[in-house]
């Protein structure tokens, strides 16, 4: 059976976002990416919509999901 060895293969975007809000915290996550649908007023919902369309910031969230993955308690929470 092949598995994937890319961290973000099968999780969805709304996933990664629910997962890192559930580990840091809005503010956790605004402090460690300043965007604004981190920061004001902040949802899974606006954050989506923001993310989707804005691939620089949607990237910096990839990229901290994956070093959060590094750390045994996220990734014991992840699966």
């Amino acid at each position: 059976m092949y598995t994937s060895k890319d961290p973000l293969h099968g999780k969805t975007l709304q996933t990664i976002v629910e997962q890192l809000q559930a580990h840091y915290g809005w503010q956790g996550l605004n402090d460690r990416i300043s965007i604004r649908c981190f920061g004001v007023d902040p949802s899974v919902k606006s954050s989506l919509k923001f993310l989707r369309k804005t691939p620089w910031a949607r990237e910096k969230v990839e990229a901290l999901y994956i070093k959060s993955l590094k750390i045994k308690s996220f990734s014991r929470d992840a699966e």
